[in-house]
């Protein structure tokens, strides 16, 4: 028989890849950039790679790997990424019926991203998301000074709503958030559009394709 679940008392979302569909955008501009300082990589290396992880990991991975990056290249790089974005970018498919559904349910929810806060004002208040989000339900790693895979992002989100781990609920597309959430102590299921979603999998999340699948895994419909 499938496993049943409580009704979450708080559903954090993570940002990128989750609410927008911002990781082909930013991913794009990363592998021009690493490019011009001597790194080639594919689109998949770079999503294989990069994603969920700080933009000071990437700097250092990117080192490693034999990119010539200077010591401000983390300012330049944001600063490419934030001008690509301001293009547009789209809310991922599903996302504001699954909200309206959460608040029909009377679930908290918020969003919890490694990114920073400026990084989502660009992305949000362009789809209509950031007055919902922002100022009270909105976890930076930049703001906090801990990133994902820790939990603490996490931690703080539930403590900010009052609400124990075990009665959270995380939605994660990357492995470091995967990986956060379990430390966590919180459920998580991992939006994988494309592939197999092993390495979510690998840290108990539950794995699915699509953001009209999560309401029936939160047992509100």
């Amino acid at each position: 028989m499938p496993v049943t679940h409580p009704t979450p008392k708080l559903v954090i979302f993570d940002c990128d890849g989750v609410l927008v569909d911002s990781e082909i955008t930013t991913n794009h501009v990363l592998i021009e950039d690493l490019a011009t300082h001597g790194l080639n990589v594919t689109m998949d290396q770079c999503m294989d790679l990069f994603v969920g992880g700080t933009m000071k990991g990437v700097l250092a991975k990117a080192r490693e790997m034999g990119a010539d990056l200077a010591d401000g290249w983390v300012d330049q790089i944001y600063a490419k990424m934030y001008a690509r974005l301001e293009e547009g970018v789209d809310l991922v498919p599903g996302i504001p019926a699954l909200l309206e559904q959460l608040e029909d349910a009377q679930i908290p929810f918020c969003v919890a991203s490694n990114g920073s806060e400026a990084k989502m004002k660009i992305t949000l208040d362009q789809n209509g998301l950031w007055e919902v989000f922002h100022p009270n339900a909105m976890f930076s790693a930049h703001s906090l000074g801990v990133a994902k895979p820790e939990p603490g992002i996490f931690l703080a989100a539930a403590s900010h709503f009052d609400v124990q781990a075990r009665d959270c609920v995380v939605i994660e597309d990357s492995e470091t958030g995967a990986m956060a959430a379990a430390r966590a102590g919180m459920r998580c299921l991992g939006h994988v559009p494309h592939g197999t979603g092993a390495r979510l999998a690998q840290h108990n999340a539950e794995v699915f394709e699509g953001m009209d699948e999560v309401a029936a895994l939160l047992s509100i419909v």
